[in-house]
């Protein structure tokens, strides 16, 4: 807890979202309200720094921060090729002392910087292939919403920028001022995860063709009991060739892979229909109703109760 002003620095580059850039400065501005009314005067001041203004002398522009948050950014041809004076202003201002936050593709952005290396870092779960094929020296953790890794911190979702305003209030403030803020804008600050919200996405463009007929095979019989030996001759391979390129190409193992499809099938077949559990799976393929839930609460962090209760009204 502090009384000092923390003065925080929103990056307002090509492509960000507009509504993470003015919501996290409209956030500090309600935090300070509430900061008011339990006698800390205005904590947060929050600067909107444009990035194009970085083609001037920064140090005429900006004065060292607290804090820089890289937002959500809707533009792959920024994120993925950020403004050099940007990345070396973002080092400069780490090295005088700021945090420097990323939220979803912001993390490329921070990524450049190589302030990541050998860091567990978040973004979002659709960018995960992507940000670990691009950096492999980072210890990506697409599960978690958030972390908070002391100077750094990362949070995951397109809008995981009022997860990381509230973890911010909560770290300069208290937990009672952060929740109280949670309150006011009627979001939840209970501790949650990205797989709460993730779908499985296959990768069928590796462009191993005896694996994408594999794949097409779990696909179309995945509520059945899958031999491997079975999947290695319709792919034409020995079972270890086999199950060494079905990883380098999906990423999983088959039983893995099996599990996922199994398991977003249920959670559509939750979200549409009002039958039992037990219905949901056995049309899976999942005979024991325990190895279900099981297999269900660690690829979704919720049991099949908890998904029904959060997801469908």
């Amino acid at each position: 807890m502090t009384n000092s002003r923390i003065e925080i620095g929103v990056v307002h580059y090509p492509g960000a979202l507009l509504s993470s850039v003015q919501g996290l400065a409209e956030q500090f501005y309600l935090a300070n309200t509430i900061c008011q009314q339990h006698g800390l005067g205005d904590v947060f001041k929050t600067h909107i720094c444009d990035s194009l203004q970085l083609d001037e002398p920064w140090e005429e522009v900006l004065k060292p921060l607290q804090v820089i948050i890289l937002p959500p950014c809707l533009d792959d041809g920024f994120y993925l090729a950020p403004q050099l004076r940007l990345i070396e202003w973002l080092k400069q201002q780490h090295q005088s002392g700021a945090i420097i936050c990323s939220v979803c593709a912001g993390a490329f952005v921070l990524a450049e910087t190589g302030l990541l290396e050998g860091r567990k870092v978040t973004t979002h779960w659709a960018l995960a292939d992507e940000f670990s094929a691009r950096y492999p020296n980072i210890k990506l953790d697409s599960q978690k919403l958030l972390i908070n890794d002391s100077d750094i911190i990362t949070a995951g979702g397109l809008m995981s920028w009022i997860d990381l305003g509230l973890e911010l209030v909560a770290q300069f403030t208290n937990s009672q001022i952060m929740r109280q803020l949670g309150k006011f804008l009627i979001v939840d600050t209970a501790p949650r995860e990205q797989r709460y919200y993730q779908t499985f996405t296959p990768k069928m463009d590796h462009g191993d063709e005896a694996i994408v007929k594999a794949q097409h095979e779990l696909h179309r019989n995945f509520q059945n009991t899958i031999v491997i030996k079975n999947l290695a001759q319709l792919a034409h391979l020995t079972e270890r060739t086999f199950l060494r390129r079905f990883v380098k190409a999906t990423g999983l193992k088959p039983t893995q892979y099996l599990q996922q499809l199994r398991i977003k099938k249920a959670c559509e077949l939750i979200e549409v229909n009002s039958g039992s559990f037990e219905k949901v799976a056995a049309e899976v393929g999942y005979e024991d109703m325990s190895a279900f839930r099981k297999t269900f609460l660690k690829i979704t962090g919720q049991s099949p109760r908890e998904f029904k209760h959060r997801f469908v009204r």
